[in-house]
């Protein structure tokens, strides 16, 4: 609500200008300097920013990231998706993809002939979160699709090249805007293929994207509401103790959960491995004669909405949320209230 408040109180003067003017262009220069501060961003690395989410930057990356070959660690939807952007792609080599089964993540391995690596750091479909590290001996970039686990979990910048994500999850704002945190090598790279003969529309064209990101603007207009509001949450995070603090809400959360499900009789984490159970996303399967959906139905008539597990995934369970704006305490009274409603079925 505090986000909605700011975003009300600067309407007159903020919604409805140009892009390009200095309000905005000032409110993205704010939302880029808090994501170097909270991310601790080593020298040298830059915050670009560009309209389309994540799924336009899976396509851009396939124009001005990779070189020609990367690698996929491929442990869900999402995970998935950008190894398929890549395959499509006729102007690059078939992607080596690592799969694994859901409920899992698999490791890299390091090869010379990949220029880039492709790591997911939460799976958003199954809750699966992966500690991003640099594969020993690896040459190649690694770029890490963050969309769920930014801010939500702990990461260290010299470990990827790029860390990209959209701001409708952890940052409590609306998609359809796109992020990365992008080492030197990175920019090297951006710059280096926007020197070659590869065609690229304009609107996937990382080095326009990093041109117009060093004016604090993008190509083409952003909704200014997104901004506003993601920025309002970077400076919450901020000014609480950055990364630590955000990151610590999420954990928090977490713990509850998994505490709960471990001593129920009817639930039970679907990650069995303790050191892949997301911090962001917890899936909590059901005993077969609990019906998860029909919970799930149950807390939406009731105002508890978005517990349904993802749909392609196939299973009788429920998918909660433990972004750094919820207050652990209301995971805390959704698992009492899951309680009831199971009780009471």
């Amino acid at each position: 609500m505090e986000q909605l408040h700011a975003l009300v109180a600067d309407g007159t003067t903020y919604m409805g200008t140009s892009h390009r003017q200095a309000t905005v262009r000032n409110k993205v220069g704010e939302v880029r300097e808090g994501l170097h501060a909270l991310f601790g961003l080593p020298d040298g690395y830059e915050v670009l920013l560009g309209n389309g989410g994540t799924t336009c930057f899976w396509d851009a990356a396939t124009f001005h990231l990779i070189s020609s070959h990367s690698q996929h660690l491929s442990f869900g939807e999402f995970s998935s998706k950008f190894a398929a952007a890549v395959k499509a792609a006729p102007h690059l080599g078939d992607p080596q993809i690592i799969a694994s089964d859901v409920g899992t993540h698999p490791f890299a391995i390091a090869d010379d002939a990949v220029d880039l690596y492709a790591f997911t750091h939460n799976e958003t479909s199954t809750g699966v979160m992966m500690e991003i590290q640099r594969p020993v001996g690896a040459k190649g970039l690694v770029a890490v699709d963050a969309t769920s686990g930014a801010a939500g979990l702990m990461v260290d910048p010299t470990q990827f090249d790029c860390y990209y994500f959209a701001p409708q999850k952890s940052f409590a704002s609306d998609g359809g805007l796109w992020l990365a945190l992008c080492s030197p090598a990175a920019i090297e790279r951006i710059e280096a293929l926007a020197t070659s003969d590869r065609w690229t529309p304009a609107f996937f064209d990382l080095k326009i994207a990093l041109d117009n990101s060093r004016l604090n603007q993008t190509y083409n207009t952003p909704a200014l509401a997104t901004i506003h509001l993601l920025a309002s949450q970077i400076k919450w995070f901020n000014d609480n103790g950055g990364i630590a603090f955000s990151s610590g809400r999420s954990r928090q959360s977490a713990e509850i959960l998994y505490t709960w499900a471990e001593a129920s009789d009817f639930a039970t984490p679907f990650v069995t491995n303790p050191a892949f159970r997301s911090n962001v996303v917890g899936t909590i399967d059901f005993r077969e004669d609990v019906d998860a959906n029909r919970i799930a139905t149950i807390l939406r008539a009731n105002g508890v909405v978005d517990t349904d597990p993802y749909r392609k995934l196939g299973r009788n369970q429920l998918r909660i949320a433990m972004f750094p704006s919820i207050d652990p305490e209301d995971v805390a009274s959704l698992l009492a209230c899951v309680n009831y409603v199971v009780g009471h079925l």
